[in-house]
């Protein structure tokens, strides 16, 4: 093979095979290469044996060489964008006695579906599940002088525990610890059920993590129901709640000498048994490495009733859930073959008819990816081997420039999510599809009137410099997708050279956050799902990473601006020109809110919301209550209206999340929980946790 031949494309295909997939937030994620989204790729089927499962495993480890395992695994609760908070005006079963009128909820997706979290409350009571003893006995053994390293010789008993703590909160007077449960994790509050996700007292060696449900009838006395432990194998990658129900979604690492049947987890000593009959896969073999199941748990006895399983790709799994079905995605990529031999029929000038008609009868042998790729390779370089010196050297450079803008007007031939929709009616896959690109988590997903819409970012995967020529751009798309998972509308090339930060579907808007050194807002017109468009653009300083609406004409921003934590106050009431009207630079290098949404509080009554740092707990209001707006003689414009003001800073170590109770807030952190006045910002109550 002569030196230099085709340098420029065999850096490239080599790369193809080798290199693994980064995100710009991640480790190293396993490379996956596979047959391009045609109209095989979105077809289900169920597996019909162990046997079946194995020529599946084997076909799908032809298109890349080295495929296995290791992904990094970026959960459906990597969250980085925000929802509305929703608030209860009454709790059935209370009684009409002492009730209070306004309970905030956990922060989530869609109204109505609930999400787990380490706070949860009924209006009445408090659960928060932290790690008060591990803070309380790392502060106490800092005081006594005790390294880090030195803690294993401390006693079993004076170890770090976790534990949920069940607080008495309302009426105020009587602020106390009520009760605690020696388990740590998410909760889910169903009425008088509370459910812990616990990683508590993992035995590594048989069984992982458990769920426990427990009957806090009597906050005093909670008394556990049942069980649920699962497999050591077996991780939870998210949940809902939702009408007494716990939609439960997990993931199994594929055992590729026994891939099936399998046993995810057991109730009360129960197994729920998989059967390779019950697994289903994409028609077209597509590399995978896990099986995630989905199941209905009953809140009150955790009785397992539906259950469905599909093959997938662990690195990039993302779960969103409408008030209809269940979406889950996979990451796959186009094959590298059909992508290089489209780059010599799309430059015929540089090559011979013959070279042509063999690489593409090339492309319908049933080798593996890496044999095409050779053939593809000897045929060129042997045709190259016909020219002189000079004439090969001019090839190469010409080859590598070709190659550049080749990738960048094809890379979405290469990067795909594969996604699933699971109908919550009769808990079967109802039908799956693919976009190009990667999505950043769940809040990339909405569905609206039926319709699916997608936000990814296509040259996450790729990050290929064809040697010094530069590399294939990033850039981002929104897709619509009707209810089959078919592509109806798109908006492309958002952002080029940027990644999505954040994203936020509201009915029929998208609001989209990009980011490499400026934070590109996007304003997407999704009214027309034949016909989304871009609709206005706003270049800032910083990103916003949480995006919250507001009201029907404003959005929230949290994110940086340089180290600092960067607020922005959005007007969208012009579609067309979307305006920062307001920013606050926090004293803050970090917030929780970032990569959690949970942890962020709107109170729509007092205009105000909350965020923790690592100082402190942080209320901001967002409208100007000014006196002479008020006036009905004065009209005061929207850029009088709303301003951010920092209402109220608490200084209080290890600040976790917030809540409200009629108008008192509860600010809660591992130490101790601060109760503030709405009306006037004052502290009127403490209650020391450790």
């Amino acid at each position: 093979m002569a030196a230099g031949v085709l340098l420029a494309i065999l850096i490239f295909v080599v790369l193809m095979i080798k290199i693994s997939c980064v995100d710009y937030d991640s480790p190293v994620v396993t490379n996956i290469l596979s047959k391009p989204a045609g109209e095989n790729i979105s077809d289900m089927e169920k597996f019909s044996s162990e046997q079946d499962f194995k020529n599946y495993l084997d076909e799908s480890s032809k298109l890349v060489e080295g495929y296995g395992g290791g992904f990094n695994m970026r959960a459906a609760n990597q969250l980085g964008s925000p929802s509305f908070m929703m608030e209860k005006s009454a709790i059935d079963g209370m009684g009409a006695g002492g009730a209070p009128e306004r309970i905030s909820e956990t922060n989530v997706q869609v109204a109505g579906i609930d999400e787990p979290d380490i706070v949860k409350t009924n209006g009445k009571e408090i659960y928060f599940s932290g790690w008060q003893r591990y803070y309380s006995i790392m502060r106490n053994n800092a005081d006594r002088g005790i390294s880090f390293n030195e803690q294993s010789k401390i006693a079993p008993e004076d170890q770090p525990q976790e534990k949920t703590n069940i607080i008495s909160a309302f009426p105020l007077a009587g602020l106390k610890v009520e009760s605690e449960i020696d388990k740590q994790g998410d909760l889910l509050l169903d009425e008088k059920k509370l459910v812990i996700f616990s990683n508590s007292n993992i035995n590594y060696s048989q069984l992982g993590q458990e769920i426990i449900g427990y009957d806090v009838s009597d906050p005093e006395s909670p008394e556990k129901k049942w069980t649920v432990k699962l497999d050591k194998n077996t991780s939870v990658i998210t949940s809902r709640l939702r009408g007494g129900k716990i939609y439960l979604i997990t993931k199994n690492i594929i055992n590729s000498s026994r891939p099936c049947p399998f046993e995810p987890l057991f109730t009360d000593g129960t197994a729920l048994n998989i059967q390779c009959a019950d697994i289903y896969h994409p028609i077209a073999p597509t590399p995978v490495d896990a099986i995630f199941t989905a199941m209905t748990l009953d809140s009150s006895t955790g009785e397992i009733k539906n259950s469905v399983s599909f093959v997938g790709s662990s690195g990039s799994s993302i779960i969103y859930m409408s008030e209809n079905a269940i979406y889950a995605t996979y990451a796959f990529s186009g094959s590298v073959a059909e992508f290089f031999g489209g780059f010599v029929k799309e430059n015929e000038d540089i090559f011979s008819a013959e070279i042509i008609a063999k690489i593409k009868k090339l492309e319908s042998y049933d080798i593996s990816e890496n044999s095409k790729l050779q053939e593809i390779t000897m045929l060129i370089e042997k045709y190259n081997n016909l020219f002189d010196n000079d004439e090969r050297l001019k090839r190469e450079n010409e080859m590598a420039n070709r190659m550049s803008a080749y990738y960048k007007k094809h890379n979405r031939d290469l990067e795909k999510t594969g996604i699933v929709k699971i109908a919550l009616e009769n808990f079967q896959i109802e039908s799956s599809g693919a976009v190009p690109g990667n999505l950043l988590n769940n809040f990339a997903m909405d569905e609206y009137q039926g319709n699916l819409r997608v936000a990814t970012t296509v040259g996450l995967r790729w990050g290929i410099d064809f040697d010094g020529m530069g590399s294939g751009e990033t850039a981002s798309d929104v897709y619509v997708l009707d209810k089959n998972l078919q592509t109806i509308g798109q908006v492309l090339d958002l952002g080029k050279t940027e990644r999505i930060y954040s994203a936020r579907f509201i009915e029929d808007k998208g609001y989209i956050v990009t980011f490499r050194q400026t934070d590109p807002f996007f304003v997407l017109d999704l009214a027309n799902p034949a016909n989304p468009v871009l609709a206005g653009e706003l270049k800032i300083p910083g990103y916003s990473s949480y995006l919250h609406p507001l009201d029907a004409t404003h959005i929230l921003g949290i994110g940086m601006e340089g180290s600092q934590v960067k607020i922005s106050l959005f007007d969208v009431s012009d579609k067309n020109n979307p305006m920062e009207i307001d920013k606050y630079l926090l004293d803050e290098y970090w917030s929780e809110v970032s990569n959690n949404y949970h942890a962020f509080l709107l109170d729509k009554k007092h205009n105000i919301f909350f965020l923790p740092g690592s100082k402190g707990g942080y209320v901001f209001s967002y409208m100007y209550n000014s006196p002479e707006c008020a006036k009905e003689t004065v009209k005061c414009s929207r850029y009088e209206l709303y301003k951010l003001k920092l209402k109220k800073a608490v200084e209080q170590n290890f600040v976790k999340r917030a809540i409200y109770i009629n108008d008192y807030l509860y600010i809660i952190g591992e130490d101790k929980i601060t109760v503030l006045n709405e009306t006037d910002w004052e502290k009127i109550s403490e209650l020391e946790l450790l």
